[in-house]
């Protein structure tokens, strides 16, 4: 049975979700506070978490920042606020979705088995595959997931490390925004498209010497992006 953790400081909110959770197969804890979400996040395995933005203590960016330094799963994070800067910068530190409140419950429970299910086909070993990629200064290991610049680990969340395994696997193939976002996050994941350059812009800070003059990424104007060999 998977595992679900709720990190929300509204309790009748947090039972709901746990209720339809539950109806749906999945086991759920919540805790109502930033710090003590964040210690169970880190300390229990979980499959999938559901974070608040708003919260007691640690906020959800906050939160969100510290899981993908220790741990590789998806994070739904949720909140009141419609903006788009709060979406970009969950994007940004490592949020799989973003799905904003008041919500359906059975939209939520969609949401979750979508992201769990991709996680599951995007992490599985690929027989047949080469495992090892490197591409000048750039290596990819695709079985321990890890990403090297010059022999210097660079840490990527589980959608960059997917984004550029991607590009990596398929140098010098251009793909459309659209194709990234339908291959990585899948249409089913109900999420925004804009995700996608947030994303190649983080990877760019981590891997380029010089973000604003790529050496690997390559942005093609009205076309979309490729990674140069």
């Amino acid at each position: 049975m998977k595992k679900i953790l709720i990190i929300e400081d509204d309790i009748s909110i947090a039972e709901l979700q746990k209720d339809y959770l539950e109806v749906s197969q999945f086991q759920v804890d919540i805790e109502t506070t930033g710090d003590e979400g964040l210690r169970k996040a880190l300390d229990h395995p979980y499959d999938l978490i559901i974070l608040d933005l708003m919260l007691p203590g640690k906020d959800g960016f906050e939160i969100c920042k510290q899981i993908r330094l220790k741990k590789d799963i998806p994070i739904l994070m949720v909140s009141a606020k419609k903006e788009d800067i709060d979406k970009i910068r969950g994007f940004g530190l490592g949020a799989d979705d973003y799905i904003t409140k008041p919500f359906s419950p059975s939209e939520l429970v969609a949401r979750v088995r979508a992201h769990i299910s991709r996680f599951e086909r995007l992490t599985s070993s690929d027989e047949g595959k080469t495992h090892q990629i490197v591409i000048g200064e750039l290596s990819i290991d695709r079985v321990s997931r890890r990403v090297y610049v010059n022999q210097e680990e660079k840490l990527l969340t589980t959608k960059e490390f997917d984004l550029l395994c991607l590009l990596a696997q398929n140098p010098e193939r251009v793909f459309s925004k659209e194709e990234i976002f339908e291959k990585i996050w899948g249409w089913e994941s109900f999420g925004d498209i804009a995700t996608v350059v947030v994303h190649i812009r983080k990877i760019r800070e981590k891997i380029e010497r010089d973000p604003s003059n790529p050496r690997y990424i390559e942005t093609l104007w009205g076309s979309g992006y490729r990674l140069k060999a």
